[in-house]
């Protein structure tokens, strides 16, 4: 464990005031957290008991351990704000848990001698004590210079996670791979869940539960391995018959569907999955989708989307 420490929070969201609570849990002293909305202080009031609720500047000055646990776009504004004002010093430590973000954005903490560091929990937080045993075992990216590194990994254990070392010039990318990964999973899967609904579905979560869970077990085991499905078949019938159905009944999909639809047939065409006469027949087919679709103008602009030449 690190050393005793007293740590302050800026930000206490979701984020903010699960970790304070976990690093409490630990052993450290959480000093005061700052949180202006009535969310924030109803999460400190549930999570912290008893901590002081106080303005940022008041934190910093109070704390051996500052986290700013702020939104990404507010991150540059505030370190600048509390180091110019004197309320960061020299010795401390300043931590922010942006993913996107690495030690440059904490620039002006360093110009004043104290030390950045940038740890970033790689889960989703619901802002309550549920997230404190989803603690265990989650990767923290974690970008520290050489002298800050045995404290960022000490203090991570302290969280009961793992450091994934993430040079700076790397950190967009981190963030990209994480965002591509679970925020567009999510719009993968609402998207189904509408497609369903509209073939006449009514529990579409529960049709596609069993199949996700195994299809993202199989993923995150196998790679690309786990691909099944029409595009790695070369059934190039069946997905021109899913191109037509969509436009007829859930045009909104139709991008997203094309997209990841190409970039699986890339995947299965590189590794010789595919013949390149079949990857060539459903490229074609992928991109006329595209370049074919319309929405007719007409007075009422009431007619359904079409595909010249897919229907037909």
């Amino acid at each position: 464990m690190t050393a005793r420490l007293r740590v302050g929070v800026v930000g206490a969201g979701r984020v903010g005031a699960v970790l304070a609570s976990a690093l409490r849990a630990a052993g450290h002293e959480i000093v005061a957290v700052a949180g202006e909305s009535e969310a924030s202080r109803a999460r400190a009031a549930a999570l912290l008991p008893g901590v002081e609720i106080a303005k940022p500047s008041a934190v910093a000055r109070a704390c051996d351990l500052l986290l700013l646990t702020v939104p990404d776009d507010m991150l540059a504004n505030v370190a600048e704000m509390l180091s110019a004002s004197g309320a960061i010093h020299a010795g401390q430590y300043v931590a922010h848990t942006s993913g996107r973000h690495g030690l440059a954005v904490l620039e002006p903490v360093r110009a004043v001698g104290a030390h950045p560091l940038a740890v970033h929990p790689a889960m989703t937080f619901t802002g309550t004590e549920l997230d404190l045993s989803r603690l265990s075992g989650c990767v923290f990216g974690v970008t520290a210079e050489t002298e800050e590194r045995a404290l960022a990994e000490s203090l991570v254990a302290d969280l009961g996670g793992r450091p994934m070392w993430v040079p700076e010039e790397r950190r967009t990318l981190y963030h990209a791979g994480l965002a591509h990964g679970a925020n567009h999973l999510v719009t993968l899967v609402a998207e189904a869940m509408e497609m369903l609904v509209a073939a006449g579905g009514d529990n579409p979560a529960d049709t596609l539960r069993p199949l996700l869970e195994a299809a993202l077990d199989n993923a995150l085991r196998k790679g690309d391995a786990a691909l099944t499905g029409p595009i790695v078949r070369g059934d190039v019938e069946t997905v021109r018959a899913h191109l037509a159905d969509l436009t007829l009944n859930a045009p909104h999909t139709l991008p997203s569907y094309v997209a990841m639809a190409r970039a699986t047939l890339d995947r299965a065409a590189a590794d010789g999955r595919l013949l390149p006469l079949r990857a060539a027949k459903m490229s074609q087919v992928l991109e006329a989708a595209l370049a074919g679709a319309r929405w007719p103008q007409n007075a009422q602009g009431t007619e359904p989307w079409t595909i010249d030449g897919m229907i037909g």
